[in-house]
């Protein structure tokens, strides 16, 4: 049955499949609207800033598009120190970023953002430390293909989760979206959730 938004009600702002499969686990019933915005961080801004508001205008956007729905907009972004990684153009770069999270730890940060019937946003930090990793190791995931559209050029829930010693905070934050508090939020804003009557 084709459900269109008023039905639905719920619009993902996000062409991550990782995202979509994160809220589809949970029988949350949504559509998929991407948003295309200008992801340059401003000058000085922090991770936990730049995930915010990239979350934010992603949700306004497609709120835009869709009167009446409530719309879901993620950022994620993975900060060593002060210094943002986002997603490696190749996998030389990959490999650098790699180079440099190996056997440290590092902070992976989610920006949440509801836009249209209910607006708010919350920024999630979960802290990551990678294990010692061998020069063969690196390369080989640099080169597998699975870094080239992550943050910080590593997947957690895929064939990266070699690299990882331990993690402190929510693993799905890592993956793209914090379960835990993106379900508080939907049900904050009144979203009919699968165990709640609508």
């Amino acid at each position: 049955m084709h459900m269109n938004a008023d039905q639905t009600l719920l619009v993902l702002a996000s062409a991550s499949p990782r995202r979509r499969e994160l809220l589809a686990q949970l029988d949350i019933r949504f559509t998929v609207s991407a948003a295309d915005i200008d992801e340059t961080p401003h000058a000085g801004e922090t991770a936990e800033a730049y995930v915010g508001r990239l979350a934010r205008e992603k949700a306004r956007v497609v709120a835009s598009r869709h009167p009446g729905a409530w719309v879901l907009a993620a950022d994620t972004t993975v900060a060593l120190g002060t210094e943002l990684l986002g997603k490696p153009r190749d996998a030389e770069e990959a490999q650098a970023m790699l180079t440099r999270l190996s056997g440290r730890p590092h902070d992976v940060y989610t920006g949440v953002a509801l836009a249209g019937r209910h607006e708010e946003t919350l920024v999630v930090r979960t802290r990551v430390t990678f294990r010692s990793l061998s020069p063969g190791e690196m390369s080989w995931y640099a080169n597998s293909g699975e870094p080239l559209d992550k943050a910080g050029a590593y997947a957690i829930q895929g064939k990266g989760g070699f690299l990882v010693a331990g993690v402190e905070g929510s693993t799905s934050n890592v993956v793209g979206l914090p379960l835990g508090e993106t379900v508080a939020l939907l049900e904050r804003a009144g979203v009919p959730l699968p165990w709640r009557a609508s």
